[in-house]
């Protein structure tokens, strides 16, 4: 069976031109940190505070810019926020939970956008064709790893594009759970 990498994907933040502009100032731009993974996407050095009804976080934004702005935290990071954000895919955050977001020039309050992102593995059309599963289906993932903590992750979405490379992406406490950690491998169960 073939293997893919499995990544832990820690907090972070995506945002907007505009709502860039506003926390870092009229034509803030990302700078790049590192690259992430998926082709095109980066860590970037700018950081904002997200701040709940309880507590707050500082988390790093991902660029580039996206058309939505989005806050991605593992159900932990919820309860320390004071916030009950559902589990979605990456972009669904209509009805989600609410946050403000504070950076060096300003801040601004979402009404919605707070997610715990539903774990998935991103393929190419061949990967997909390779493992014989389509864009959206649910699989299992079997965790290989010697940690004595086997694991199966059920409920996990495949989401297909020319413009991802092969890897799972799972949450800090998904990781924690399974002691992931160093360079990680699964296969479909």
């Amino acid at each position: 069976m073939k293997e893919f990498i499995i990544e832990t994907s820690a907090r972070h933040v995506h945002v907007t031109q505009e709502v860039l502009e506003v926390l870092f100032g009229k034509g803030a731009q990302l700078t790049k940190k590192k690259d992430l993974s998926q082709p095109g996407q980066f860590a970037s050095e700018q950081k904002v505070k997200v701040i709940g009804p309880r507590g707050e976080l500082t988390c790093s934004i991902l660029g580039p810019c996206r058309k939505v702005n989005q806050v991605e935290v593992s159900f932990s990071d919820a309860r320390v926020l004071g916030v009950v954000a559902p589990i979605r895919e990456s972009g669904d955050v209509k009805g989600s939970a609410t946050c403000k977001l504070v950076g060096p020039a300003g801040e601004i309050e979402l009404t919605e956008g707070v997610i715990v992102a539903k774990r998935h593995i991103h393929m190419t059309p061949e990967d997909a064709k390779e493992f014989g599963v389509e864009n959206g289906q649910i699989v299992s993932v079997k965790v290989l790893n010697e940690t004595g903590r086997a694991i199966v992750f059920g409920d996990t979405v495949v989401r297909v594009s020319s413009s991802y490379a092969l890897a799972m992406h799972v949450d800090t406490d998904e990781a924690n759970a399974a002691a992931l950690s160093g360079l990680v491998k699964g296969t479909l169960a």
